[in-house]
């Protein structure tokens, strides 16, 4: 009889992305040469007791023809980015009668997935102007709060709107969640009107600032997120970062950069005029402070909806316009 085979050790994950990652082990020589199926345990972290494949509803056991190390595993029907799991192996010979003859499970490991790369936001981007719509004409961005949020920026922040983290609003593998720092503005405007709404999620409370004061020659534009909240309405995030800023150095790396005058979503054009994508709901990341100086405030009379709000909003993960193949 053949001598059993030796329990996988010294598990290695590298490369890992928001969809896969590279796997390797040590086994002796022996059990190399005769091992015929790879398995893999993967289960996400959160508590609950490892499935050793009995979940019925995602697919955790993963059965590989036997390669040389180490392998890939690449799959965004289980693989979810900035999700973390924990992976665990064992080696395999198919025998005669169909059956396996298996060694003991490895350690169990623990890894965690990454953001979206460029690729990814490329496409969620593809996506995005796919519903766009034709441009409308804005001359301000707007930013609702309430009144204790203007008078904290007056009298502990010197009079500037200050950057704050990024929430966890939009595509789970968003780049620029809880990484980037910045100064959320709006844009858009009525349809019949073409004035910005008077009714805000976020406070009776409005600034508005010149377009020309934050989109310029001076600042690079980037596409950021698409996303929507189980609605019909769909929201796209872009980024304002002044060009050689510690802003624009971090987007520059993980975002697709839009040309300012020709794009779908936000332009600057002829004479100083400004135009948005009529049917996207346009979030803009200001990524440095902004003085209140530069702006009108002044109270809105429409209501508060609050429903709107989209602070830490959860992606519908299942709508098709706006999800990818590359990740969740």
């Amino acid at each position: 009889m053949e001598p059993p085979l030796t329990a996988p050790h010294g598990i290695q994950i590298s490369d890992i992305t928001c969809d896969s990652f590279r796997v390797s082990w040590e086994m002796p020589p022996y059990d190399a040469r005769r091992v015929t199926h790879y398995f893999i345990d993967l289960n996400k972290t959160g508590g609950q007791k490892e499935n050793k494949f009995k979940h019925r509803d995602v697919p955790t056991k993963l059965v590989a023809k036997a390669v040389v190390l180490p392998m890939t595993v690449r799959g965004h029907w289980f693989l979810s980015p900035r999700t973390e799991y924990t992976l665990a192996v064992q080696t395999a010979v198919k025998r005669s009668d169909g059956e396996y003859t298996v060694s003991g499970w490895s350690e169990t490991l623990h890894f965690c997935t990454g953001d979206y790369a460029m690729e990814q936001v490329q496409q969620l981007k593809e996506k995005a102007e796919g519903i766009a719509g034709r441009m409308l004409s804005f001359q301000v961005f707007y930013r609702n709060q309430t009144a204790e949020y203007f008078q904290h920026a007056r009298d502990k922040w010197g009079g500037l709107m200050l950057p704050s983290l990024k929430d966890q609003s939009g595509s789970h593998g968003s780049p620029i969640s809880s990484t980037l720092h910045g100064v959320f503005f709006s844009c858009n405007t009525e349809f019949n009107t073409g004035l910005p709404p008077n009714d805000s999620p976020y406070g009776r409370w409005r600034i508005t600032v010149p377009a020309r004061h934050l989109f310029n020659e001076g600042t690079n534009l980037y596409f950021a997120d698409f996303y929507c909240m189980y609605s019909a309405y769909h929201y796209a995030i872009l980024v304002l970062a002044p060009r050689g800023s510690q802003g624009d150095t971090f987007c520059s790396a993980r975002l697709p950069l839009l040309d300012p005058k020709n794009n779908p979503f936000l332009t600057q054009g002829e004479q100083g005029s400004y135009w948005h994508a009529q049917d996207l709901i346009l979030e803009i990341f200001y990524t440095d402070p902004v003085p209140l100086g530069l702006g009108q405030l002044s109270e809105i009379k429409g209501h508060q909806l609050m429903s709107l709000s989209t602070a830490n909003a959860k992606k519908d993960p299942s709508c098709k316009v706006c999800n990818i193949l590359g990740g969740r």
